[in-house]
């Protein structure tokens, strides 16, 4: 086994990925930032070669940029790429929620059940920190997206999910009082009780309607960061 593919290595890579990923995800790189390899080799005590196997997977997770001149940088916000990631998630997310609803079994409807009951229930801001969404609520919201999905039985098109949810993710926690009007909780319900309805096109529509939403709400003269 070569220095290059050593656990050690691998290790290290491993938890310096999760340490950025965490901390771009929080919001402690602003959008377009520059991720430089020298200065987070330092501040992690690691290898440059650790440190660029590490930003290679968060650009592939869509939380960063690799640029022209081989740096690397946190996305810059931008209304036209949050537009074409929900784009995509408009084109493939209905395709699948409708095999969901089709082929999913009863396992598959007590997962729904449980996790809109999970999202319902946990709060989407912390009395500590309201400028972003809780880590708490990221999760439940990301689980029950997902878990309405799962009944495809689609490995390939969940990976898809998840990529682009993740995407998507970021500039939904830079954004998360863009749309301080809108009843999510409503749309997740609507969701929710179209899916276990068994209704693939009733259950497509609301998840065309949400994302629509989340999309229009994404975009506009606010910015990210700025305490407006």
């Amino acid at each position: 086994m070569t220095a290059s593919t050593s656990p050690g290595k691998q290790m290290l890579s491993e938890q310096v990925y999760a340490r950025l990923r965490d901390a771009i995800m929080r919001g402690d790189y602003a959008p377009g930032a520059a991720l430089k390899p020298q200065d987070l080799a330092r501040e992690h005590g690691v290898s440059l070669a650790v440190v660029r196997e590490a930003l290679v997977r968060v650009v592939g997770d869509g939380l960063a940029d690799r640029l022209h001149n081989r740096g690397f940088a946190v996305p810059a916000f931008s209304d036209r790429r949050w537009q074409e990631i929900f784009e995509a998630r408009r084109t493939i997310e209905p395709v699948i929620l409708r095999m969901s609803v089709e082929r999913g079994d009863v396992d598959w409807e007590a997962r729904v059940r449980a996790a809109h009951h999970r999202l319902a229930r946990t709060p989407a801001f912390t009395p500590e920190d309201d400028k972003y969404y809780s880590e708490a609520w990221s999760e439940a919201h990301r689980i029950f997206h997902r878990t309405l999905l799962e009944g495809c039985g689609n490995p390939v098109l969940l990976e898809t999910f998840d990529r682009l949810w993740t995407a998507s993710e970021l500039t939904r926690r830079w954004s998360a009082h863009r749309t301080p009007g809108r009843d999510g909780a409503d749309e997740h319900r609507r969701l929710e009780e179209a899916a276990l309805a068994r209704d693939p096109d009733a259950a497509a529509a609301a998840l065309v309607q949400h994302l629509t939403l989340t999309a229009t709400g994404l975009t506009g003269s606010a910015h990210p960061r700025t305490g407006t």
